[in-house]
């Protein structure tokens, strides 16, 4: 077998997992009434093999949405519809966590309910930043985002409540896990960065007051399903949608520091090659993100099989999480293990449309793994 390591079982927090070959989030925007269905059932339950799929970023709320066509968990159609997604991939012996999104300043009035202005921690439009919209016409596609409002101080409660409320659905819809989505520049990155929180009160100034409230969005997702089964995912370093960060190798280990004093089950580090280049972390950076963070540490970026293996042989990584290869591969672990070539997805099906470059992707067997 290849890649022996890589297919070794182990722990994250308290879920035991078959293998690392973790599925990464991957927004595909096949959700118009952002209710997941049948055709999401058929989709996560074909990559049930995975050691844990991390679901698609889900809307906590209805503000939190930059992006037409992606799904939430605030009301009971939604909670019902991933329960069903649940299920298909608990019935092929996999494991799933549910991925919680608030897109911040990422959006535009045009996405929001009634009209009205996206949050952010400051008042700052992102340059270049882009969300995903409907048009009067009914067509869809990227769209400038809107200058934001800040934030007033006494509204943070009522969204890191929307995040517990969030977990709640999420585990009675029966998730392994939840992912508190930190990355990418959006809401809870948008609070750790210098260049996007320029707020003068509790949650900024300070690296500490900067991670505040991410913290209080952790703290409120472990009352719910305790600290074993709660990860996050992080982007340090990134510059994206106009997020810039004077102290990215400060703020990633102070958050280190605080989530492994939680007890955190893992920390999700993206290096997302798609964002204008490869990020190259400081030298000693993934060693020293080692020694501040107990819990397991996942690494997603363009991977390859030999390069997930020798990022778990050198003990940087506990697992590695898999983007784009699992769009086109649904039996990626497979391919995997037994070293076979992997299909190239197309990308013009990324975001949008039905079963094409969604479900029909081939098994090793040319085979398709459909759900009736």
């Amino acid at each position: 077998m290849a890649y022996e390591t890589l297919f070794a079982a182990t722990q994250l927090g308290s879920l035991s997992i078959p293998n690392r070959v973790i599925m990464a989030p991957l927004t595909r925007a096949r959700t118009p009434d952002s209710v997941p269905g049948k055709i999401q059932e058929a989709y996560y339950g074909q990559r049930a093999g995975a050691g844990l799929i991390i679901s698609e970023a889900t809307n906590i709320s209805p503000t939190a949405r930059g992006y037409v066509y992606t799904p939430g968990i605030w009301t009971d159609e939604q909670e019902a519809g991933w329960q069903g997604v649940v299920d298909a991939v608990h019935a092929k012996g996999g494991r799933i966590a549910l991925q919680l999104w608030h897109v911040g300043r990422v959006s535009h009035e045009m996405v929001q309910p009634n009209g009205q202005q996206p949050v952010a921690p400051s008042a700052l439009k992102g340059e270049g930043a882009q969300c995903f919209v409907e048009f009067e016409d009914g067509t869809a596609g990227q769209h400038p985002t809107s200058t934001p409002r800040a934030l007033e101080t006494d509204e943070i409660p009522g969204i890191v409540d929307d995040y517990r409320q969030a977990a709640v659905r999420a585990k009675r819809a029966g998730f392994d896990m939840v992912e508190v989505h930190a990355a990418n520049a959006y809401l809870l990155n948008q609070f750790l960065a210098t260049g996007t929180n320029q707020r003068t009160d509790q949650y900024g100034g300070s690296l500490e007051n900067r991670a505040r409230f991410p913290l209080e969005v952790v703290d409120a997702v472990i009352e719910v399903y305790g600290a074993d089964r709660v990860g996050i995912r992080m982007t340090p370093f990134i510059e994206l949608f106009g997020l810039t960060d004077d102290e990215p190798e400060a703020m990633a280990f102070y958050m280190a520091e605080q989530l492994s004093k939680r007890g955190l089950a893992y920390l999700h580090l993206n290096e997302p090659n798609w964002a204008g280049g490869d990020i190259q972390f400081p030298v000693g950076f993934r060693e020293q993100m080692r020694e501040r963070f107990s819990g397991s540490l996942i690494y997603c970026g363009n991977y390859d099989a030999a390069h997930a293996e020798a990022r778990i042989g050198d003990n940087t990584a506990d697992a590695v999480a898999f983007g784009r290869p699992y769009i086109a591969n649904p039996d990626l672990p497979e391919r995997f293990r037994v070293d076979a070539p992997l299909t190239e997805p197309n990308h013009e099906t990324f975001y949008g449309g039905d079963e094409k470059g969604y479900t029909d992707y081939p098994f090793m067997n040319n085979g398709y793994d459909r759900m009736d």
